[in-house]
């Protein structure tokens, strides 16, 4: 079952459990999903609906970071509960020494020497991590890695 079919039945099952919480956030999922396709005039594969959920995750993680910080606890509560349920969707997260390995192999399939190749290796390694990693994290460890 593809991805987006599998959200779609999962809409379905949340309105039949009058889930409204749960249902509301599914709806936000589908209508990004949907917004997509119409602009881009495409059908959405696997690959690309996980480009679209790790958009809504980061735009989450940083909506979250502001309202804690703007002391907004109702909204945090609320943010967080839509991350939660993105990031069920998304593939198991990868650990620190598979994300290490992954970059100095990119490295050296890049043959990137300096931070100037940056661009190069987070290209490459951009869809091997996609979804599986905050990308942000991973544009720090590479930097970390070329610069040493």
């Amino acid at each position: 079952m593809s991805l987006k079919h599998r959200i779609q039945e999962d809409v379905k099952n949340a309105m039949r459990a009058q889930e409204r919480e749960r249902l509301a956030v599914l709806r936000l999922v589908t209508a990004a999903i949907k917004q997509k396709e119409v602009d881009e005039r495409i059908e959405l594969d696997d690959a690309q609906v996980l480009a679209v959920l790790d958009k809504m995750t980061k735009q989450r993680r940083e909506s979250l970071d502001q309202y804690r910080e703007a002391g907004r606890d109702d909204l945090a509560e609320q943010e967080a509960f839509e991350l939660g349920l993105i990031q069920t969707y998304l593939p198991a997260q990868l650990g620190e020494d598979e994300l290490a390995e992954l970059i100095k192999n990119t490295i050296s399939e890049t043959r990137a020497s300096s931070i100037k190749d940056m661009g190069s290796v987070m290209n490459a390694l951009r869809p091997k991590v996609q979804g599986r990693a905050d990308m942000k994290s991973v544009s720090q460890s590479v930097k970390t890695h070329l610069m040493s």
